[in-house]
């Protein structure tokens, strides 16, 4: 959507990535937004944020996709990570299970300062070292399920369900945020941060940024 002009959009959702470091978060940021990969494990310090816009129906949506890039390890994630955000991608390195194990803790965490509306997606990431596994599919998407979860594997390396992982959680997001709309509608209360009581995503509102599910 590009042309040399300020970009179009409906919406922005605001997702965040969550989990241990070294799981591969900022992989599956780089290769969704820009379709690359980095070698170097080397921890990013400090909040950085990486945008794409996609298309979900006629409604153009900027996903804003938010990386923790190592604060992580000295557990100093601060609120405001969270704050607004109305997805998130949970994810552990399925080869190494103690990176699963503490996915609970984050689950805690992440409903302690989002949201309790926000669509949350566990990811086994690095589903092409299928020789090194140590957490079973079954087993991962059994929390899932037992905690209303979406759930994949990925790998940020060979690309497999990156794009559906984050696809997944955006429409899931559009379809609460749309089925929002037109319960408000009936009642000219929304609450979409900028948009207007009633009104299309058209023209006249492009940038309902940040929607409060």
């Amino acid at each position: 959507m590009g042309n040399g002009k300020e970009e179009d959009y409906n919406f922005v959702f605001k997702v965040v990535l969550i989990g241990e470091s070294g799981v591969g978060k900022t992989n599956l940021l780089s290769r969704f937004t820009r379709n690359e990969f980095s070698h170097d494990s080397r921890t990013t310090i400090g909040v950085e944020f990486s945008t794409r816009t996609v298309m979900l129906g006629t409604a153009a949506v900027k996903a804003q996709i938010w990386d923790t890039a190592g604060l992580e390890r000295y557990r100093a994630i601060t609120s405001a990570y969270y704050r607004g955000a109305v997805g998130a991608l949970l994810v552990f390195d399925l080869t190494k299970h103690h990176t699963y194990a503490v996915v609970e803790r984050w689950l805690k965490e992440l409903y302690d300062h989002a949201e309790a509306t926000i669509v949350v997606m566990l990811v086994g990431n690095k589903s092409d070292l299928s020789q090194a596994r140590e957490v079973p599919t079954e087993e991962a998407r059994m929390f899932a399920e037992n905690n209303g979860l979406l759930f994949l594997e990925t790998s940020a390396l060979d690309s497999t369900n990156v794009e559906l992982a984050f696809e997944t959680v955006l429409k899931e997001i559009f379809e609460k945020v749309s089925k929002q709309r037109q319960n408000s509608t009936r009642t000219n209360a929304i609450t979409l941060g900028s948009a207007q009581g009633g009104q299309e995503p058209g023209s006249g509102e492009k940038r309902a940024c940040c929607i409060s599910l």
